[in-house]
């Protein structure tokens, strides 16, 4: 009981803390007399019925939202364009955005001397497009667990979810960004350096320049071009001669410095193709042995993202007697999306032959 009591006073401040702040941020009301109100407010008795599992899912998903924010800093995903403002509801819990609001620009005349100018619509043809549904298994927590231990128990869990969340839609989410094949206007080239002793050719730097330039053909802005390496890859390049890897590698991330006007990301998660006919597998799809990772370009200006809600499930253990445990499991709508078919391209590891 005394663990349980002083769990609950430092659950209390927390909520209090949490509660002060966003009132002052809305009301402008001062934060500490709105905390001190709060927490005096908290040991007021609860009528019969009343419990604090609301006040739990509040708080613990705000702070799933941020760490999910976190994972984002940093990664491929930093700086593309957010339209979550224009998600709306669909149905009960599913979200969508439509189409239109997403990277449609009009056409630029330049010294123009014909009036009157011409009318061109923007809304194009509108499609709705449904947020991706990331849900976590549900993760059972003990009474005896949530008040023997020195530490919420509740409250760790809750930072594995968030986890393991931004790790499903980060890898998604480059897969979606990936082009389906070489059409059009989104090079799909395969490496061209010596095998690598698996059967697989290696990737040199003439790659990345013969990549560059069929964007420079296709007149792909420089600005913005960011070009997302696998692993594979990027081995690859730390393999080159020591005076090139010093001048092109950053020593202390093993990272390549932005250069031919890329800038660089890496990631472990990057999506499979066959090389030989420069297809993406589908997502979730199991790579055959000949299917290799491939490195995937995408302009900033041909890439949107929208965030829906981060929802928290949450059982009391008091409803489950016979267990005598908790259940948590969290729910958040997220997509990454191309806006057009072209500024996009990938380099994929050729087979030997």
């Amino acid at each position: 009981m005394k663990t349980k009591l002083i769990l609950s006073i430092l659950f209390s401040i927390l909520v209090s803390i949490v509660g002060g702040v966003g009132i002052e941020m809305v009301t402008g009301f001062n934060a500490e007399i709105v905390t001190g109100v709060l927490f005096a407010s908290s040991f007021i008795p609860m009528p019969s019925g009343m419990t604090m599992a609301g006040v739990y899912r509040e708080v613990w998903t705000e702070q799933v939202k941020n760490e999910l924010s976190t994972q984002e800093q940093g990664s491929f995903l930093d700086g593309i364009e957010d339209f979550s403002r224009y998600v709306n509801p669909v149905g009960d819990e599913a979200e969508a955005i439509h189409s239109t609001f997403m990277g449609v620009r009009p056409d630029v005349l330049i010294n123009n001397t014909t009036y009157p100018i011409p009318i061109q619509e923007l809304d194009g043809e509108d499609m709705v497009i449904t947020l991706d549904k990331y849900q976590t298994k549900v993760t059972p927590v003990t009474d005896d667990e949530l008040y023997a231990l020195a530490y919420d128990k509740i409250a760790a869990v809750k930072g594995q979810h968030a986890k393991a969340i931004a790790a499903a839609k980060i890898k998604k989410a480059l897969h979606a960004i990936a082009p389906a094949d070489g059409a059009g206007d989104m090079p799909v080239l395969v490496t061209t350096g010596p095998d690598d002793g698996t059967g697989r050719l290696r990737l040199v730097w003439e790659d990345l320049v013969r990549l560059k330039a069929a964007l420079d053909e296709k007149e792909v802005p420089e600005l913005g071009r960011r070009l997302v390496l696998s692993t594979d890859h990027v081995n690859d390049l730390l393999l080159l001669d020591q005076k090139f890897k010093d001048q092109f590698f950053n020593a202390t991330t093993g990272k390549p410095y932005n250069q031919l006007s890329f800038d660089f990301y890496s990631y472990i998660g990057a999506p499979y193709y066959n090389p030989a006919t420069g297809t993406k597998l589908s997502y979730g799809a199991v790579p055959a042995a000949t299917d290799r990772r491939a490195s995937t370009f995408f302009s900033l200006e041909r890439v949107a993202k929208a965030s829906g809600m981060i929802k928290m499930y949450f059982q009391e253990a008091k409803t489950d007697p016979q267990n005598q445990r908790n259940l948590v499991n969290f729910r958040h709508n997220y997509i990454v999306m191309p806006t057009r078919e072209e500024a996009r391209g990938a380099i994929v590891s050729a087979n030997a032959v």
